[in-house]
């Protein structure tokens, strides 16, 4: 057996053996095995983020007196993962429930549409950690919607210029990533609507007028709206006005194009 296939064996092993030891919560946010490299001479533990699209690694020098710390390791969590997560892992007991408890459980509540629905009208504040990757693409989502903004914007030089500045790893997803969390988006809110808006099966066989049955408990009210284009074309908008939590809605439903009269 040569030199190297030993010397990789026994690499290994060390692993596997430091592996056993390492129970911090804070691991468990990170690819099980590290990379060993060595940088300018010294040896070192190389832990690269487990979050799809993240590159971030951490290193830790194995001749230092902080050769054990997770300090570094717990403020990526909290910048990638959000102070939620963090706080959740700190009460787990090892990285085996973080795992199979914490972990497990992000994806549902960490998609672009909780991160989404998570966005209100009230006074705009600014946290001091940066976005997770859901969070941003939902704050992306909402700008280019609302600003009327191309979904390339985000390959704009100046926009990433802003963004990477200081933080050069910050998450920026794709223009076919934001086209496709725009449709979700869209879907999502669609299918709420509906449902708010959607009569029972009981009214429907009853052939009944009266919205008594329908899953919203208020008055709900129509309206429509009609108007040529500059280029001649005529439109019709209708939409739907009601009262939700407190907050007066208006709603468009549909836009139709008016059927040219020969």
């Amino acid at each position: 057996m040569s030199t190297l296939v030993q010397a990789n064996i026994l690499v290994n092993k060390n692993i596997e053996r430091l592996m056993k030891e390492w129970t911090s919560p804070a691991y468990a946010f990170f690819d099980p095995t590290p990379c060993i490299i060595k940088n300018d001479g010294w040896w070192a533990h190389e832990f690269k983020c487990s979050v799809q699209g993240c590159k971030t690694t951490i290193r830790r020098y194995l001749d230092k007196k902080d050769a054990w710390s997770t300090g570094n390791m717990q403020k990526h969590v909290k910048s990638c993962w959000g102070d939620v997560v963090l706080q959740a892992a700190d009460d787990a007991k090892d990285a085996s429930e973080v795992c199979t408890k914490i972990i497990l459980g992000i994806p549902q509540d960490g998609s672009i549409t909780a991160s989404f629905e998570c966005k209100g009208k009230g006074k705009v504040t600014y946290s001091n950690r940066q976005h997770t990757h859901a969070e941003t693409k939902a704050e992306l989502v909402c700008w280019v919607s609302e600003s009327l903004r191309p979904f390339e914007i985000v390959k704009d030089r100046g926009f990433q210029s802003l963004m990477k500045t200081g933080q050069p790893e910050y998450y920026l997803p794709s223009p076919t990533t934001i086209s496709h969390d725009v449709w979700l988006v869209f879907a999502h809110t669609q299918q709420c609507i509906a449902k708010m808006l959607r009569l029972s099966d009981l009214m429907l066989n009853m052939h009944e007028t009266d919205l008594t049955y329908q899953e919203y408990e208020g008055k709900i009210n129509f309206t429509t709206d009609a108007w040529t284009s500059t280029n001649h074309r005529a439109f019709v908008a209708v939409l739907v006005h009601l009262e939700h939590n407190g907050v007066p809605l208006s709603l468009p439903l549909d836009i139709v194009e008016v059927a040219k009269i020969c």
